[in-house]
């Protein structure tokens, strides 16, 4: 249905209005700035892990037409990360090079996330249809980063937390879950083609 696609981008983008409602009513809490880093990184992460749930879900419900929201996720996952390292380097690092260095041997979780984001970046350049078609097969290679992508912010959050380790621990089972499923299905691939 034609206006599936559209609801799903408004739907996408409720995070960041409340974001936004939260910043002009002056409702972050007493650290706004921290609130802001930790939000976007929630989302970042939240987008990874539904943009990885689209496979598994399009098998089990057998809807094969899931797989065409599954870009826009991923597109919507890059954004949350853009805007967490944005609000990193703002409000955390003030984009000082001294900061960043000192930051780095007291906190080299910031170096894991840095790199997550990184490992997104040719992920979100390459997922319009052109790049689909100029790079054949290499596509999917390409794109099987994202798992990379996911290791590393896995990582960063679980260095990240100090005391409280419950929401981390969430985010690793489902992580790891798709982790399992999809080098699961990878094996089963082969046998199934000899059939």
């Amino acid at each position: 249905m034609p206006w599936r696609k559209p609801l799903l981008f408004v739907v996408c983008l409720l995070p960041l209005a409340w974001l936004l409602a939260g910043a002009v009513s002056g409702t972050l809490g007493p650290d706004p700035a921290k609130s802001l880093v930790l939000f976007t990184g929630s989302w970042a992460l939240n987008f990874l892990l539904l943009t990885l749930s689209v496979s598994p879900l399009r098998r089990w419900l057998g809807r094969p037409g899931l797989l065409r929201y599954r870009r826009m996720l991923g597109l919507f996952c890059f954004f949350y990360a853009s805007l967490h390292a944005l609000c990193v380097g703002t409000y955390i690092l003030g984009w000082d090079w001294a900061i960043l260095q000192e930051e780095l041997k007291e906190r080299p979780y910031i170096l894991v996330g840095f790199l997550a984001w990184l490992t997104l970046v040719p992920l979100a350049a390459t997922s319009n249809r052109a790049a689909i078609r100029r790079l054949g097969r290499r596509w999917q290679t390409l794109h099987r980063m994202v798992y990379l992508s996911l290791g590393l912010a896995l990582l960063h959050l679980f260095w990240l937390v100090r005391s409280d380790r419950a929401e981390a621990v969430v985010y690793g089972v489902i992580g790891g879950g798709l982790l399992l499923w999809r080098l699961y299905s990878r094996r089963k691939a082969p046998i199934l083609a000899k059939k």
